[in-house]
């Protein structure tokens, strides 16, 4: 099914890489410590991997302000110590293989994302970066999705293409930009709490050969 696209657009943390659990721990631990706020195991885990969604949408729900809150989780994070223990899944590999397009759209932000595909080795996969802010939109909003396509030359309806990720944002942003969307699925459903839709839904991307 690989063949089938003209291009291909991706997500990065949890759709191509991730981190080591330690690196989150330590993270939320200090913004902890900034908000006078302790994070569970499991509230890390739900605002790190987006498994439910919007993860200002979460943190609202438990009483804890999305801005406060980023303004601390940014000051926290070290681009260099999350490159270091940032990983590559071992299915990522196709994407190095793809002679389409192939773009990225992140939320990861850019002074963390260019350490990361650094350290991965992955930035010759990809012909356009975009890594989201409040200028291009959030997932599901297509803005990112449809400003990444217009940068790699396939912004009209002639192209069919697909976007990879491992949440429901990266899915509704697919759809809200009128392509196709892979849900590839790294925590197992129990652990999200609830199924992910997508035109196709994977656990590995080697089911996709």
């Amino acid at each position: 099914m690989v063949s089938e696209y003209d291009f291909w657009l991706l997500d990065l943390d949890g759709t191509l890489v991730d981190v080591e659990w330690s690196y989150t721990r330590d993270v939320f631990d200090r913004v902890g410590d900034r908000l006078g706020r302790q994070f569970t195991d499991r509230e890390a885990d739900v605002i790190w991997n987006g498994l439910t969604g919007s993860r200002d949408h979460q943190l609202r729900e438990w009483g804890v302000d999305p801005t406060e809150f980023w303004e601390a989780f940014h000051t926290e994070e070290d681009p260099l110590v999350r490159a270091e223990q940032t990983y590559l899944h071992d299915d990522a590999g196709f994407v190095a293989d793809l002679e389409e397009p192939v773009g990225l759209v992140t939320h990861c932000q850019r002074y963390l994302t260019e350490p990361v595909l650094d350290n991965v080795d992955i930035r010759d996969w990809f012909d356009v970066v975009l890594c989201c802010t409040d200028e291009t939109g959030w997932k599901p909003d297509p803005m990112p999705v449809e400003r990444t396509m217009t940068e790699l030359g396939v912004g009209d309806n002639g192209h069919r293409g697909v976007l990879a990720g491992d949440g429901a944002n990266d899915v509704g942003a697919a759809w809200n930009a009128g392509i196709d969307a892979i849900h590839v699925e790294r925590v197992g459903h129990d652990r999200r709490g609830q199924c992910v839709l997508g035109d196709y839904r994977v656990s590995s991307f080697d089911e996709l050969q």
